[in-house]
């Protein structure tokens, strides 16, 4: 069963696409309205069930929450359970972090996190910095202050009168650091607030990461012209690809870092932002006002679920297990798509792995892979002038390895249908 936009009162996203009406989730699988079974490879599309479906220990801490206290507005109290979270996420994820702050979404946190860099520079008497540099090809979220971070002219049409003029460049490579200069000569440097990028790409440009060279440039050109890193970890964040945070593991410290997806695991709205010591210090010292905010920040109910997700976590190392796992999981997928000529490059961080396409295929490639029973998450890019398409797999890190090669079957199935009929 399929529901299509003149049968329903929703307002869909593709108007011309028909949506299957999907019922319920156990594990790594969904069931759809006609009992057909999904392998769920990219965390509900969105990776973001990172433990899968049906965790009954993390309903229960919700339901229990709900009992107690579920909502209260942050303006006016703060919570045992919003403590308890920034008390941990901060011992256990990001020791060199000094504060955070809960939101709703990943686009929430991302706005959160330019608002923070601009009151920063404000309260250090640096007003005129308020321009950011971000690589073009990447996806930071659908409000208009994120949606500028993009430059993806697929992403940014037909609003570009709405969004501020921050500059791009292409993915960084060994030539990454002279389009930055580039980008810092064009605004001036004393214009710049931020350089704002994921470590490790997910949606737009999946598992890919900058040379080492690139990031020792970028703190190098941090520490001479003033401006900040910011990291949107909100797809990487605690385990994604193995480590609690992508850019721990880079030879670069951000200053303040977004996350979101996993620690809500799909069982509630949650993200956040972390910064370090010297960005509060700015603000402490000056305005002592962080005024940005929205309705359900740092809601019980969804600190609540986040403390059982991060307890899952820990108890049953799942982190680690990514990291382990993660290696053999890409050389599986990459011996499978071996063959196949759609293939440019199979690239994988974690349980993050990417599959560049050679041909502009990628709607095909998702349609294909749902007729075999698998979901996985495209993005067609290649309009946008920086890269081709490329296909997402984000699996569960509760997958078994059953589940993985199952995984990697159905998608090298799914390519050489793609293959021959392209």
């Amino acid at each position: 069963m399929a529901v299509t936009a003149d049968a329903t009162a929703v307002f869909p996203r593709v108007l011309d696409q028909a949506y299957p009406l999907v019922e319920r989730g156990e594990g790594v699988w969904l069931y759809d309205a006609d009992g057909r079974q999904i392998l769920d490879a990219c965390g509900g599309g969105a990776m973001v069930t990172s433990l899968g479906h049906g965790r009954h220990d993390i309903v229960e801490a919700a339901a229990r929450q709900a009992e107690e206290l579920p909502y209260y507005y942050y303006h006016q109290f703060t919570n045992e359970l919003q403590e308890r979270l920034a008390d941990r996420v901060l011992e256990v994820a990001a020791p060199e972090m000094a504060r955070a702050r809960f939101v709703t979404g990943g686009s929430e946190a991302n706005e959160m996190a330019l608002r923070l860099a601009r009151q920063y520079h404000v309260d250090r008497g640096e007003p005129e910095r308020w321009r950011v540099i971000s690589p073009g090809q990447a996806y930071h979220g659908a409000t208009f202050g994120t949606l500028a971070l993009t430059g993806r002219g697929t992403l940014r049409h037909p609003f570009e009168p709405y969004l501020a003029d921050h500059l791009h460049i292409p993915p960084p490579d060994e030539d990454g650091l002279a389009a930055l200069d580039l980008a810092l000569e064009q605004a001036g440097p004393e214009t710049v607030a931020a350089f704002f990028c994921e470590p490790v790409g997910a949606a737009a440009l999946p598992a890919y990461s900058p040379p080492k060279s690139f990031w020792m440039g970028l703190e190098e050109r941090r520490d001479r012209h003033g401006f900040l890193v910011c990291f949107d970890e909100v797809a990487t964040g605690f385990g994604r690809t193995g480590a609690w945070f992508a850019g721990r593991e880079l030879p670069l410290e951000p200053d303040i870092v977004t996350f979101g997806k996993t620690l809500g695991a799909g069982y509630a709205p949650l993200a956040g932002l972390l910064c370090r010591e010297h960005v509060y210090d700015a603000v402490a010292a000056e305005s002592r006002n962080f005024e940005h905010g929205h309705t359900w920040d740092g809601a019980p109910l969804f600190c609540a679920i986040g403390l059982a997700v991060l307890d899952i976590l820990v108890e049953e190392g799942l982190v680690e297990r990514v990291a382990q796992r993660g290696p053999r999981l890409r050389v599986e997928l990459e011996a499978a798509l071996a063959e196949c000529s759609l293939v440019g490059e199979v690239r994988g961080r974690g349980y993050l792995l990417g599959v560049e396409l050679t041909e502009p295929v990628a709607p095909l490639v998702d349609r294909i892979a749902y007729e075999h029973g698998l979901l996985v998450t495209s993005s067609h890019s290649a309009p946008d002038g920086y890269v081709g398409d490329q296909t997402l797999l984000a699996p569960a890190f509760t997958s078994t390895d059953e589940e993985l090669a199952e995984m990697v079957e159905r998608f090298a199935a799914t390519l050489s249908e793609v293959e021959a009929s392209s």
